[in-house]
């Protein structure tokens, strides 16, 4: 008797180590998974660019990652990755929305804590729906609710003593927009490698900011104090 009640104890507590540790890590597995969806997706792309129709595969320099969600290839073939890449986008809006709800708990003042919380989830639709044929509407809306948090988190960054951070949101930040002014000049053939590298250096400041900064190192930061309608003589 005693050694199934020690048993069951025993699946219970490992249960509970394992909802533990997938709540502590969930953003990292959220993009692992999401990254490695994505990387199948790439892998089985059928080909074909913008500047070459009849080319073969999946190519870093001249394909965009939006060509993964389109019904038919750009060399007219059956897109057949289509369905991984739809996933791995699914779950990375949704690690993104986790990242900002984790990193909101570690801002003192409440208002920039809500900002960041709940567009933060708003985001995750927006990010999402960037698969559909409103790709250009979505992927603008997403990329600046997601830049702006990033952004406000930034000024708090600044106001601690995690200096890699505050060097390293600011080129994040400038990466951004660079790709920006590289849209904007229809520099088609630079475009797909800025807009790679601007997704990596996000997804590498998403997964420093979670593991590498804590309540603690913003703790000294006093919350501004609400104003009142009355005023105090």
């Amino acid at each position: 008797m005693l050694a199934v009640i020690a048993t069951q104890l025993t699946i219970i507590w490992t249960k509970l180590d394992i909802e533990k540790m997938i709540k502590k890590h969930s953003v990292l597995l959220g993009i692992t998974i999401s990254l490695i969806l994505l990387i199948i997706a790439i892998s089985i792309y059928p080909g074909g660019t913008y500047q070459d129709k009849n080319s073969i595969g999946f190519d870093w320099t001249k394909n965009y990652i939006s060509n993964l969600f389109e019904a038919k290839a750009l060399n007219g073939s059956q897109n057949t990755s289509r369905i991984w890449a739809y996933f791995g986008m699914f779950v990375y809006s949704i690690s993104c929305a986790v990242f900002f709800v984790n990193m909101s708990k570690k801002i003192p003042e409440k208002n920039f804590k809500n900002i960041i919380k709940y567009t933060g989830i708003l985001i995750m639709p927006f990010t999402f729906l960037i698969i559909t044929p409103l790709h250009e509407v979505m992927l603008n809306i997403s990329s600046f609710l997601f830049w702006n948090c990033i952004g406000a988190i930034t000024v708090f960054i600044f106001m601690t003593k995690l200096h890699f951070f505050k060097i390293y949101n600011i080129i994040c930040l400038l990466i951004f927009f660079y790709a920006v002014y590289i849209h904007a000049s229809s520099n088609w053939d630079l475009l797909p490698i800025i807009a790679k590298v601007n997704s990596i250096s996000a997804i590498l400041l998403i997964l420093g900011l979670e593991y590498f900064t804590d309540k603690e190192d913003f703790a000294h930061i006093k919350p501004r104090r609400q104003h009142t309608g009355a005023t105090n003589r």
